[in-house]
């Protein structure tokens, strides 16, 4: 190692995002490197376990501000990705995990229930995202809701010719090679289970399993890849690798703001709706910071800047006051969520994940 290196290391502190790109440069990486203890100014900051796209400071500016720096922001995948992760030991203050997950969590311990008398913003929350099924035990609350939206399909409206919005888009033999859908199976099996028919899309019963990996199967020849970040599928609209693929509300929003012709659909069948939010790791180092940081999310200016840049609902009632009604309306987005979240299909607790999961990587492994 250069003494270089040594010195910067020394020097400040850093996050380890950022010391993954110091010593890229060096041919290392953390996996050589000895543990060196945080400096006190990088302890006393939240570790927030996030999305791509959601570590940015205009999501928490009341954080910064108070604490002169960003959290440390790790990032996910997926769920799956971050629940592993955690399970196994990584120390983490805050994750941002969405409503269907929040039971599974909570059973593997990985939880403890969020004090909300201390977020000042907690009384301006809807109170229709503060009961999701599996997020609270008596007056105990497990999770903070901040973002909500919809999976749905993104498609080239340039490059495809379709005459009635559906999800049978994505089994379209016009396109083979030209469309993708998730890599995980929590996103991607419940399509195939609308299109079946399946009573409860969440939890199939084993007959519909069935009908749903014949479906999924018969998908397999025509998708270009398997995406696992919005970055990906972004870049493959935006340069005709992909004329459709399924995905969230914000990459509708990247894309149009590049010019390119995209559509976010409203399939006959019915969005995807989700809520996304916070918990409170059970072994929390920071709990302070991580308090600060919560509250910070579901702020009114925090709601301003993911409704506009993102283009996602926020859980704090007063947010939508701050945006233009043209913008709500451009968004897609209703000043009530009520409608919203009943209006298609409700992300809920799967389950027998664990068998939905192995069904899909057995279809993707073409086995």
């Amino acid at each position: 190692m250069t003494r270089k290196l040594l010195e910067q290391l020394a020097s400040k502190p850093m996050s380890r995002r950022q010391l993954n790109r110091l010593l890229a440069g060096t041919g290392l990486s953390l996996a050589v490197m000895p543990v060196m203890p945080r400096k006190a100014s990088a302890a006393d900051q939240a570790i927030y376990f996030t999305w791509s796209g959601y570590d940015d400071p205009a999501f928490f500016p009341g954080y910064v501000t108070k604490h002169g720096a960003m959290p440390d922001a790790p990032i996910f995948a997926d769920e799956e990705e971050a629940f592993l992760k955690m399970r196994g030991g990584t120390i983490v203050d805050v994750a941002h995990p969405c409503n269907n997950s929040i039971p599974r969590w909570r059973e593997a311990g990985l939880l403890q229930p969020i004090d909300t008398s201390r977020l000042s913003n907690w009384p301006d929350v809807f109170d229709e995202l503060k009961t999701f099924e599996g997020t609270q035990d008596g007056d105990k609350q497990y999770f903070v809701p901040v973002d909500w939206g919809n999976t749905s399909i993104i498609y080239r409206t340039d490059l495809v010719d379709i005459s009635e919005e559906s999800w049978t888009l994505m089994w379209d033999e016009r396109y083979a090679g030209k469309l993708s859908v998730a890599q995980s199976a929590e996103e991607t099996v419940p399509i195939a289970a609308v299109l079946i028919g399946a009573a409860d899309p969440f939890n199939p019963t084993a007959e519909e399993m069935v009908k749903i990996k014949e479906l999924l199967v018969k998908q397999k020849p025509l998708i270009r890849f398997y995406w696992d970040t919005n970055t990906t599928i972004e870049q493959g609209l935006a340069s005709g690798e992909l004329v459709a693929t399924t995905g969230w509300n914000s990459s509708a929003v990247t894309l149009r703001a590049q010019g390119v012709p995209v559509k976010f659909m409203n399939p006959k069948e019915g969005l995807f709706t989700y809520c996304c939010g916070l918990v409170l790791s059970k072994d929390a180092p920071n709990p302070d910071a991580a308090y600060d940081l919560i509250d910070a999310m579901i702020a009114t200016d925090a709601g301003k800047w993911l409704i506009e840049v993102q283009g996602y609902g926020h859980s704090n009632r007063k947010t939508f006051e701050l945006v233009d009604e043209a913008l709500l309306a451009e968004r897609g987005l209703p000043k009530d969520p009520t409608e919203f979240l009943n209006a298609g299909h409700l992300y809920k607790p799967v389950k027998d994940l664990e068998g939905m999961s192995n069904m899909y990587e057995a279809v993707k492994a073409g086995t």
